[in-house]
């Protein structure tokens, strides 16, 4: 799989993403935290760097790599929640 542009931040806590600009990776790390509007994301703390605010009005973007997790349905819900479908339980 390759990774693929997602512009829905928000949805994003706790995901391993990439952040580029103008093509290249600035940055890679965990969401900590994000905003829906304006486009804002924090990467968390790692050891490559601090805390980090990130926005799409400064031309970033964020990319992502599906990666399948453990269990049986894991990799079909994470996929669903990403593309804003409904899971089990809500």
């Amino acid at each position: 799989m390759k990774p693929y542009p997602h512009y829905a931040w928000a949805q994003l806590i706790g995901v391993p993403v990439e952040i580029r600009r103008d093509s290249d990776v600035v940055r890679s790390g965990v969401v900590d935290d994000a905003m829906p509007e304006p486009a804002a994301l924090w990467l968390a703390a790692d050891s490559g760097g601090g805390r980090e605010l990130f926005t799409a009005a400064e031309g970033y973007q964020v990319w992502i790599l599906p990666q399948p997790l453990d269990g049986r349905l894991c990799y079909k819900m994470a996929a669903d929640q990403l593309q804003g479908a409904p899971t089990l339980g809500r």
